[in-house]
């Protein structure tokens, strides 16, 4: 039997964004923590997919994205998914931090990546949302 993995989802329409991204937050985001798998996704229509099907245990989503931005699109999806995975925003600017608040991102990475804050800030959300395991 395989271990058990976390998915993240990576939207951006950029695949060197999302390549960036992956790169930055690791395979394994914490020591604590589950190996990671990532989905990568360009399209609005890919996350709308894999969030409906509750595939995916977290969303990075960029900023900057065309033609929908990460922004917005997490603040939909905040608003309409019950039970809505964590979601972390990743914007261009520093100043762009009270945008990622508006969009009720669980946290904001900021571009250029600091691989070291990357993985800690996902590895911080994911510690959030885990349901505790229950030993016997």
């Amino acid at each position: 039997m395989s271990a058990q993995t976390t998915k993240i989802l990576v939207f951006s329409h950029r695949p060197e964004v999302r390549e960036t991204i992956i790169t930055a937050v690791g395979r394994r985001p914490a020591p604590d923590l589950q190996r990671v798998d990532f989905v990568e996704v360009g399209a609005i229509a890919d996350v709308l997919y894999e969030v409906d099907n509750g595939t995916v245990d977290l969303l990075i989503l960029d900023g900057e994205a065309q033609p929908t931005g990460g922004m917005g699109l997490s603040r939909q999806l905040k608003d309409e998914i019950t039970d809505c995975p964590p979601i972390v925003v990743a914007v261009r600017r520093k100043d762009d931090r009270w945008l990622a608040t508006w969009s009720q991102a669980d946290a904001v990475l900021v571009h250029p990546l600091d691989p070291l804050a990357a993985a800690e800030t996902v590895a911080e959300v994911l510690r959030g949302s885990a349901v505790p395991v229950v030993k016997g």
